[in-house]
């Protein structure tokens, strides 16, 4: 199985993938790579901008990535 196989398999069980899940679950370290040859390949996938507080106060931000269900919008 391909990594872009892969990240499409895991958004369908999981719903959606972020890079933390991507690198500790599957081992793909450059999620937003695969995401964009997925793109180009022509699945739809949405990207939220997810922010949190560290342990320290601080506030990070990743991406968060779903497949766009197309029945739903249709």
């Amino acid at each position: 199985m391909t990594q872009c196989e892969e990240i499409l398999a895991y958004m369908q069980e999981h719903g959606s993938i972020n890079p933390a899940e991507a690198y500790l679950e599957l081992g793909i370290y450059r999620l937003s790579g695969r995401i964009k040859d997925l793109r180009d390949e022509g699945h739809e996938i949405r990207s939220d901008i997810v922010t949190y507080k560290t342990l320290k106060g601080e506030k990070k931000r990743f991406a968060e990535y779903s497949l766009v269900d197309k029945e739903a919008n249709a």
